[in-house]
């Protein structure tokens, strides 16, 4: 098995349309959530969302090609070209066929598809538009991202909701250490929030009702609703530590487990004993040779619905045992909202950086810890902390749970 690192990161989020601009707004407790603009949201329970700010895709994108592309797809090209030039890796004839594109998403082009729907019911078939499929499809965001890199190698979507974007960096992780691929761009991209996709989660209640973005998303908090749907992208450049070496690259963080399973439970609620994903856990754990008490770090899923925090906290005790009580644990989704099929992908980029600058993120919303809810969550106010294993956790509708480990670079 070869070792593989992180060499590049790219980030579009609420709070930043870069990873600098991102990073700094994590660490000064920066709240991307707000009222919703993309549409009149008048008529639904929900008021706010955490959408992108200043989005400028013209950067990188020339302006012909995006009304061919939906905003997942847009996203998704930006933080994957900012990750490619991060990493310093040059994609030519010689490498490219080595070079693998592997994303998730969970929804793909809801946007264009509502906005089809509507212009078939107005002016009919033959005013849709003839780019509707190619704009939808949930593979594109991968497939968009080797068109404009020009990598060749193993190119898929995954789409497992809301563990999509971490279950994409495991199974790129896998193709590396196994030999198929040199390198990949990992990560997520979502742009649900649109008036079916928001209407649709209302109806389910899985929204926050709160009208107050400070407080709409409250991971573990004995007051907490429901989510607050966020947009945006992260992506990862990954590759061998012998690629990464061989041209002098700088390293975040090596990448050294990974664990993924189902529930096999309900559609929508995760088992409220966290079995699976204290086996994904525990399986991530296994594949490093790391113990409980090796973890300094977990950013949680922590989405603030009811049924999700319990869950994932009883997984952390049943995966860490009493080294649990000593782990700092937060959710940034009071920073970014959940970015659904995207949050593991913006979440490692977290990880990255927190491993890199030594610093926890903190838990924004969270005032008064749900009785039982009993862990350090570092609520308010991240922390300056060594991290030597730091692991984030997605799980998604379905029963779907992963679980990735990253472990800081020492040069050895």
């Amino acid at each position: 098995m070869k070792r593989v690192v992180i060499t590049g990161v790219g980030a579009v989020t609420p709070i930043g349309n870069n990873v600098e601009d991102f990073w700094n707004g994590i660490k000064e407790n920066k709240c991307g959530i707000g009222p919703i603009t993309r549409f009149d949201a008048s008529e639904y329970k929900v008021s706010v969302a955490a959408e992108l700010k200043d989005f400028t895709p013209e950067d990188v994108i020339p302006k012909r090609e995006l009304k061919r592309l939906d905003r997942f797809s847009q996203y998704a090209i930006v933080a994957a070209d900012e990750a490619l030039k991060d990493s310093g890796i040059e994609i030519t004839d010689d490498n490219a066929m080595r070079i693998g594109t592997i994303m998730g998403t969970g929804i793909g082009g809801f946007e264009t598809i509502e906005e089809g729907y509507q212009r078939l019911i107005d002016k009919g078939p033959r005013r849709l538009n003839p780019m509707f499929i190619p704009m939808i499809i949930s593979n594109m965001n991968a497939a968009n991202i080797a068109i404009k890199t020009g990598a060749r190698g193993t190119s898929y979507s995954l789409n497992t909701a809301c563990a999509a974007g971490t279950n994409a960096i495991g199974e790129g992780f896998l193709k590396i250490a196994t030999g198929i691929l040199d390198g990949a761009f990992v990560g997520g991209s979502e742009a649900s929030v649109a008036p079916l996709a928001m209407g649709a989660f209302d109806a389910l209640t899985a929204l926050s009702s709160n009208d107050d973005p400070m407080t709409a998303s409250r991971p573990f908090d004995k007051d907490r609703d429901g989510f607050v749907a966020g947009e945006g992208a992260g992506v990862l450049y990954i590759e061998s530590l012998e690629s990464a070496q061989a041209r002098g690259a700088k390293i975040y963080a090596e990448i050294v487990g990974y664990g993924t399973n189902s529930d096999a439970y309900h559609i929508t609620a995760p088992r409220p004993d966290g079995e699976g994903a204290a086996e994904a856990m525990k399986d991530a754990m296994t594949m490093a040779g790391a113990n409980p008490e090796d973890i300094d770090y977990i950013n949680a899923h922590g989405t603030s619905t009811p049924t999700n925090d319990i869950a994932e906290t009883a997984s952390i005790k049943k995966a860490l045992g009493e080294a649990a009580y000593k782990t700092a644990i937060s959710s940034t989704k009071g920073h970014t909202g959940h970015l659904l099929g995207a949050a593991g992908g913006i979440e490692a980029v977290i990880l990255a950086k927190a491993i890199e600058e030594g610093y926890i993120p903190a838990t924004l919303g969270l005032e008064t810890p749900e009785e039982g809810l009993d862990l350090d969550y570092v609520p308010g106010q991240g922390r300056e902390a060594e991290i030597r294993y730091a692991m984030s956790n997605s799980l998604g509708f379905g029963g779907h749970n992963a679980t990735i480990l990253f472990k800081r670079w020492d040069g050895a």
